[in-house]
């Protein structure tokens, strides 16, 4: 089985910080969105992937988003199966993100 590339927050806070436009998807249910989401994130719920996979945009890096890093990484590793390449899971999820950015901004 392939490994799923990650990401550490701290380079997504830095690589944001610099204007780089970054394919972010937060796959997080709705009430968990509700209470925040990383400026310029797609939300689409993992249960949803499949349904409304038109709207993954291929790009060389997708970074995935939930809340502990361990949805998006099965997304990963769906992708990677149905053959979409460039998932990349964020390590850590939204609790890393909380505890380098602070509160989650809406």
């Amino acid at each position: 089985m392939n490994t799923i590339p990650e990401i550490d927050v701290s380079e997504i806070k830095l690589r944001l910080e610099r204007g780089e436009a970054l394919n972010l998807i937060d796959v997080r249910e709705h009430e968990e969105v509700a209470q925040g989401i990383i400026p310029g994130a797609k939300h689409i719920p993992m249960n949803e992937i499949p349904d409304r996979i038109q709207e993954v945009e291929r790009t060389s890096e997708i970074i995935f988003i939930c809340r502990s890093g361990y949805r998006s990484e099965r997304v990963c590793e769906y992708l990677q199966h149905i053959g979409i390449e460039g998932a990349v899971n964020m390590e850590g999820g939204m609790l890393a993100w909380a505890a380098i950015e602070g509160p989650i901004q809406f």
